[in-house]
């Protein structure tokens, strides 16, 4: 894989910040654009821009056309079995939020359980928190060890008559883990209970196969993909989707409105009421179009050598030390260093032109069970270069002596 032609495609790793060239490694908070994603959102404003589903003139039925298009991209994408089973949202926090609004409020009565896992992302937690408020059910939480690796062997344990759905992440986002979610899967529905992925972070990393893992619901967000912000997809089995009621009321979700009563549209469209982020939707196609052609296992090969790097040389620091050592890890790296706050870390390497996050990355729990109230990570993508992981080892061991 030709990293510095692949970086050609991204004009804004070409800015300086502070004098000192960009070194952009928060790519598990959002991923920088390829040009073919902006020139795409570009033409859609300058040529194309009209509603869709509605007019019967050119630009509507382009538009139209273009929307659609990329239902079927996706569809491929994720080898889902129909364009059916796509639905836009505007990320994956609203298709989470979809998914227990409508199949949840529907299917989990009192005393039923859900179970989610330790490392869950804020919204895979608070949708189920408030579902289980509302229907007095109880959240069950898969531990996990001081590797940052989910028990299985607990979470067999917890599954019982009780627990009427399971919600995963794929990829944890602060500790880099790649969760066994097959085994996970297939344990829920050996016991005919319905599984949610969280797959915002796999997707950027790793293919994924919704017939290979067999999830009934699957959620990613457009900008951790190298596409637009506000835009996400839920893919869900049709015969879920066919029985869940709409999430919202408006245009293009009904077939027939009268006093009386509404009568709804067919799959997808019954989950997409208004007008949707149309150029949105055709960036992400673009994006995905933009990875397919560089190819996973080209991206999983070329990461995987550069957490590798990145782990050894950041481990090499005496006073750091790295939360999440799993065995299968994707290029994600969280760190502490003694007696520095990851808020100063964060600020002086900003200084050096390197673009880190700190704090607890939406995920407080995991925090807690490390007890600490924040990391640096780096996350890196198939963008990101060994010198630019020199240069953050430099930073770090500059935070070092400033606070020594």
């Amino acid at each position: 894989m030709d990293v510095e032609r692949i970086r050609e495609d991204f004009p804004i790793l070409k800015q300086t910040v502070y004098g000192k060239t960009l070194k952009y490694l928060d790519n598990a908070a959002t991923t920088q654009k390829p040009k073919a994603v902006i020139d795409t959102i570009t033409k859609y404003y300058t040529t194309q821009n009209a509603n869709i589903h509605r007019g019967v003139y050119h630009l509507s039925e382009v538009s139209t056309q273009a929307y659609e298009g990329v239902r079927v991209d996706v569809k491929n994408h994720i080898n889902a079995n129909s364009t059916k089973e796509i639905i836009f949202v505007r990320g994956t926090t609203e298709g989470i939020n979809l998914v227990a609004a409508t199949y949840g409020r529907q299917n989990i009565k009192p005393g039923d359980e859900i179970i989610i896992s330790e490392m869950e992302h804020h919204s895979n937690i608070v949708p189920w928190q408030l579902l289980c408020e509302e229907k007095d059910a109880k959240l069950r939480i898969i531990p996990m060890n001081d590797d940052g690796e989910l028990l299985v062997d607990e979470y067999a344990k917890q599954i019982n008559e009780k627990t009427k759905l399971v919600a995963l992440v794929y990829i944890s986002n602060s500790l880099g883990t790649i969760n066994p979610v097959t085994d996970f899967i297939r344990l829920a529905h050996e016991n005919n209970i319905p599984v949610l992925l969280d797959g915002a972070q796999a997707l950027p990393h790793i293919k994924v196969d919704m017939q290979e893992l067999d999830c009934d619901f699957f959620l990613f967000s457009g900008h951790k993909v190298f596409g637009p912000t506000g835009i996400g997809v839920l893919y869900a089995k049709e015969s879920f989707l066919e029985q869940m009621n709409p999430y919202q009321g408006g245009g293009d979700m009904i077939r027939s409105v009268k006093f009386e009563k509404t009568t709804y549209n067919d799959l997808p469209h019954k989950f997409e009421a208004g007008t949707p982020n149309i150029a949105g939707v055709i960036g992400l196609g673009t994006a995905l179009k933009y990875v397919a052609k560089i190819g996973y296992e080209n991206i999983e090969k070329y990461e995987k050598e550069l957490l590798c790097y990145a782990t050894n040389a950041i481990s090499s620091l005496t006073s750091v030390k790295i939360i999440g050592t799993a065995k299968k890890k994707a290029s994600v790296i969280s760190f502490t260093i003694d007696n520095v706050h990851p808020h100063d870390a964060g600020t002086i390497l900003d200084r050096e032109g390197i673009a880190i996050r700190t704090g607890h990355h939406c995920t407080q729990p995991v925090m807690d069970r490390f007890k600490v109230p924040a990391t640096s990570r780096a996350s890196m993508a198939f963008y990101n270069t060994k010198e630019e992981i020199d240069a953050l080892v430099a930073g770090i061991e500059k935070v070092i002596k400033l606070f020594a």
